[in-house]
């Protein structure tokens, strides 16, 4: 190789610092003495900080794992370079949220459709409860074979065909006349955002600068938020035929968006393709910027991990495995048997139940609420950290839980006092709460701790994990409620209290590290490659 190698780039987006200057004879100019032995120290430390076209280690067969490639100095060329990575990152994170956007969409799709639907079609409460009920069960299919499908076709590829998925069964509601063309659009619509519900927040954590990760992967719930909100708002104006044709738009948005972004480079360098890996970060990181340092940790890391079994779900449960498994699994959990999905499908009924004449009320305040208290969490995302923020997060949906449960008891004891404002407090609690850490962290949590290798297997079980929750407390939410309605909302309480307990006890803190660095920190059989 001439010239360049083909992992000659560095992590930052700033122009390589050029070569010391020294007098003819040999000795470093005075003036600057004090920084030249700097440099020289920098350089022996890393590498990439060598002169121009100077190798930067061997491998077994003596050849330069990485050549140096000087770019030119400068603030205008920093700033240019800079200003061109985060384009391109913003962009292709845009294209991927589209996803995002989709699946809030088709969870919101039901509760507007509800009355619509049955009307039309003639259907049955407990039939219209199959047909909003069965898109976790299409999910928890997509979860299963997420990873798979990613590991696969790439994360633009698994993308890409979940958006035909979706298009294939917006369509079938929006021109269905039976119940059975409803629900196979239906289970394929969960088909579709089971795939999107591992891929997006992967994708995006692969893309990502350390410093700007978690911010960025937060824009995954924040659009799932945006596109329930939205459904909830055109369902009031529009048919539930139209309101699907609605669900195509994101769908084909994201299949042309594709075309334009690049694959995660981490994918590519796991896949063997290292001429489009390079050219993959390099777009992503600016065109003048010095990628080597990046380039290397993640070359470095992928072959490590490439000598390690291939992914399977029982290899899992190994001791290299088993902290990262448990806190996927368990934040996957904990974020859904908290309740969350129960109050979103039911909370006109919740409103109504608690004393309110009204449910439209209610639910639009949670819309509103939750769309700032996301842009909060994606602000405070790289500064305050993941932990701290899914604590107060999970503090706060158990006050919010506490605060609907009394209001639910003193109606039931007839109190003197009127409580059903709490019910009402309680849910905006929850909500904003939620949304602040829980709604997106354990997602943005999961792209970050499983190695690039069992990261298919990985997606899989927690995705699934995460439906199979939402599935559970969907179902036997109205269940629940009939058996005891403040009863419930203690029940969830209870689960947000543990949540504290076991992001202070178990859930390491991600923010400002690489990916490389956190995966290594879970695995005690990669420690050493950091020592």
């Amino acid at each position: 190789m001439t010239g360049r190698s083909m992992f000659g780039w560095s992590l930052t987006a700033r122009p390589i610092r050029p070569a010391s200057r020294w007098s003819s004879t040999g000795h470093a100019q005075s003036s600057s003495e004090q920084n030249q032995a700097r440099d020289r120290s920098r350089t022996q430390g890393n590498p990439c900080m060598a002169g121009p076209m100077e190798p930067e280690g061997r491998d077994a067969a003596g050849k330069p794992l990485l050549v140096r490639v000087s770019g030119s100095s400068g603030g205008e060329s920093h700033g240019s370079a800079a200003s061109s990575s985060i384009a391109v990152v913003v962009g292709s994170t845009a294209v991927a949220v589209a996803g995002s956007f989709e699946f809030g969409l088709s969870i919101g799709y039901s509760s507007p459709s509800q009355l619509g639907i049955m009307r039309d079609l003639h259907l049955s409460l407990a039939e219209y409860s199959v047909f909003g009920s069965i898109l976790t069960i299409g999910a928890m299919l997509g979860a299963i074979i997420s990873g798979s499908i990613a590991d696969q076709a790439g994360r633009r590829g698994a993308m890409a065909i979940s958006d035909v998925i979706c298009t294939l069964g917006y369509l079938m509601i929006a021109f269905s006349q039976n119940y059975w063309w409803l629900d196979i659009g239906r289970v394929l619509i969960g088909f579709g955002i089971g795939l999107l519900s591992y891929v997006v927040p992967v994708y995006i954590s692969e893309i990502t600068p350390k410093n700007l990760r978690g911010g960025f992967a937060t824009v995954n719930q924040f659009m799932i938020c945006c596109g329930g909100s939205v459904a909830f708002v055109l369902g009031t104006f529009i048919t539930w035929r139209t309101l699907a044709l609605v669900g195509v738009a994101p769908c084909l948005l994201q299949l042309v968006g594709l075309l334009a972004i690049p694959e995660s480079p981490r994918w590519l360098a796991r896949s063997g393709h290292p001429g489009a890996f390079v050219a993959a970060l390099q777009k992503l990181r600016g065109q003048g910027a010095d990628i080597s340092e990046e380039a290397s940790e993640i070359k470095v890391f992928t072959e490590k991990l490439q000598r390690l079994p291939k992914s399977k779900m029982l290899g899992l449960f190994q001791k290299d495995y088993i902290h990262a498994v448990t806190v996927g699994v368990g934040l996957m959990a904990f974020q859904q048997l908290g309740g969350v999905n129960g109050i979103l499908f039911y909370a006109s009924e919740i409103f109504v139940s608690a004393g309110f004449s009204s449910g439209n009320t209610g639910t639009v305040a949670m819309a509103v609420v939750q769309i700032p208290m996301i842009g909060l969490g994606v602000l405070l995302m790289d500064k305050a950290g993941r932990r701290p923020l899914l604590m107060v997060s999970a503090a706060g949906t158990c006050l919010g839980c506490l605060l609907v449960a009394l209001s639910f008891l003193s109606k039931e004891q007839h109190w003197e006092r009127d409580l059903n404002v709490f019910a009402l407090a309680g849910l905006l609690v929850f909500i904003g709460s939620f949304s602040l850490g829980m709604g997106g962290i354990p997602w943005v949590i999961m792209s970050e701790i499983f190695p690039i290798n069992m990261k298919g297997s990985a997606g899989s079980l927690v995705t699934l994990v995460n439906w199979l929750g939402s599935w559970i407390v969907s179902y036997a939410f109205n269940f629940l409620m009939i058996w005891s309605t403040y009863g419930t909302f203690f029940i969830f309480a209870s689960i947000c209290g543990i949540t504290v307990v076991f992001v202070e006890r178990l859930v390491p803190e991600t923010k400002g590290r690489t990916l490389e660095e956190i995966q290594a920190s879970m695995s005690s059989s990669l420690t050493a490659f950091h020592k």
